[in-house]
């Protein structure tokens, strides 16, 4: 890998680079981390712009090779992609990474409090803190969830928690993502491709790991699991190969070491969930799901699911089955309840939120409607029950014509659409067809929780590959960068 390396008087890789008025993850200042971002920088910025494209292209064959991709299927030419892989890091202090950790625990444990007051006392509605009609009238909202008690207060067992950071360089929650959050096997892949293609990056750098992901997952798993003693019999339910994120539901079971299944591999009978296999019928005691609630069982929910488990929620309904995350936990992730989360920490902890929202104005309320509607031309408009970036306008970037058809929209259903203002997000030097240039980034911690909640050290941070996009989803062409948690 000497090759890589610049050799003098040629410029350094970041010689032309410079982040603008934005933060940059990697050269604004910080309060800790100093000696080790400044021995990153001089890394990389002596290393060799085209031997590092060299190890690139191998490093993106091994992904293709791994079958370590996604769909998209909005795009008629093809099923499958690799994610675009970034190789130069995202870098978050060890003080950075204290606050996170605190407020991501705090928040998920507030989720969990509220998801479990919703199918019970439901005291938060009683006490007007947050809208009844809003929570009842969701379609995330399950009445089947009402009066049961889930095995350690627990409902969001895997919760991805999406967070920017502002220009000032503050971070700062944009969703919350409680149903079954995708993308953690992107950040133990990232790290294993810079551990195999660019060790050099990372070595002498205090970088604390995240190859344990699968245990993590597995204990709290187990925590939940209603056997008593033992090794809890766990499976992963996908709904198959066509899934989007189908590489991540086999990459999840082989970390666990657990058996993959679809609906056609189980069977329910008297209230016991059994897996279908050759040596006979295998007694299944928790579910980690990755199909969405309605397509579970269809003598609950959709009756035309041939994904789901025909009998699966009486088993649940009798706990001789966990299932994770719980039904109904979607409630939690609207966007519209997203804009009360800092009142519900508070309600729930008696705290404030460690880690503040970003500003949002919710559109089924008349005023902010009308201050919506005044101001589309500056905001960030979202509909509260879709993701991937999938219906959003960024009034900035908007054309007078694709603003006016996104009024109609808003004056005929307010209720689906929330606005917030538009940030300009944080930046990550990034190796693009022009050399390294600012790309905008976010952050996508992953929270477990079991009988307690762990957060894997850093996340999946997520790339916006076109100059001046702040669309950083995969499905509208981003990319990832391993995250780096300094010790």
């Amino acid at each position: 890998m000497d090759q890589d390396r610049a050799s003098s008087p040629a410029p350094g890789l970041l010689a032309q680079y410079r982040s603008g008025d934005f933060f940059c993850e990697l050269t604004s200042p910080r309060s800790d981390g100093r000696t080790e971002l400044a021995a990153l920088f001089r890394r990389l910025d002596g290393l060799n712009e085209e031997g590092l494209r060299r190890r690139i292209a191998v490093a993106e064959k091994e992904l293709f090779d791994l079958g370590v991709t996604f769909a998209v299927y909005s795009d008629k030419d093809t099923i499958d992609r690799i994610l675009p892989f970034d190789v130069l890091p995202r870098v978050i202090t060890a003080s950075e990474w204290k606050r996170l950790e605190a407020g991501i625990i705090q928040r998920v444990t507030a989720i969990n409090l509220f998801l479990d007051d919703l199918y019970h006392g439901q005291r938060i509605l009683a006490d007007k803190v947050v809208p009844a009609d809003l929570v009842l009238g969701n379609p995330n909202y399950r009445e089947f969830m009402c009066g049961m008690k889930v095995p350690c207060g627990a409902y969001s067992h895997v919760c991805g928690i999406d967070l920017i950071r502002d220009q000032a360089g503050e971070f700062r929650v944009l969703e919350d993502n409680a149903r079954t959050p995708s993308g953690v096997s992107y950040v133990v892949e990232n790290r294993n491709l810079m551990q195999q293609f660019f060790p050099d990056l990372l070595e002498g750098s205090r970088v604390r790991p995240v190859d344990n992901y699968g245990l993590m997952l597995r204990r709290a798993l187990h925590d939940i699991s209603p056997a008593v003693g033992g090794d809890p019999n766990v499976v992963l339910l996908s709904p198959g190969i066509y899934n989007s994120a189908f590489f991540e539901h086999v990459f999840l079971a082989r970390e666990m070491g657990v058996p993959l299944v679809n609906g056609r591999d189980l069977v329910v009978e008297n209230d016991r969930v059994y897996m279908l296999t050759i040596a006979g019928r295998a007694p299944v005691d928790c579910i980690y799901r990755r199909i969405d609630d309605a397509f579970l069982d269809p003598k609950v929910f959709r009756p035309d699911s041939v994904l789901g488990v025909p009998g699966l929620m009486d088993a649940y309904r009798k706990g001789n089955v966990a299932i994770a995350n719980a039904p109904g936990t979607g409630v939690a992730d609207d966007k519209a309840v997203y804009a009360y989360m800092p009142r519900i920490v508070k309600y729930y902890l008696g705290e404030d939120a460690i880690l503040p929202n970003v500003e949002t104005v919710i559109c089924r309320e008349p005023d902010g409607l009308r201050y919506t509607l005044d101001n589309l031309e500056r905001l960030v408009v979202k509909p509260v029950g879709e993701s991937g970036g999938y219906g959003i306008i960024l009034g900035p970037k908007a054309t007078r014509a694709e603003l006016d058809e996104f009024r109609a929209k808003l004056k005929a259903d307010p209720a689906n659409y929330i606005s917030q203002p538009m940030i300009g997000l944080s930046v990550c030097p990034t190796l693009t067809g022009k050399g390294v240039q600012p790309r905008h980034v976010d952050l996508r911690p992953f929270a477990v929780t079991g009988a307690k909640t762990s957060v894997l050290p850093g996340g999946l941070t997520r790339v916006a590959m076109k100059e001046g996009s702040l669309v950083v989803n995969s499905s509208q062409g981003g990319g990832s960068k391993d995250t780096w948690v300094l010790e």
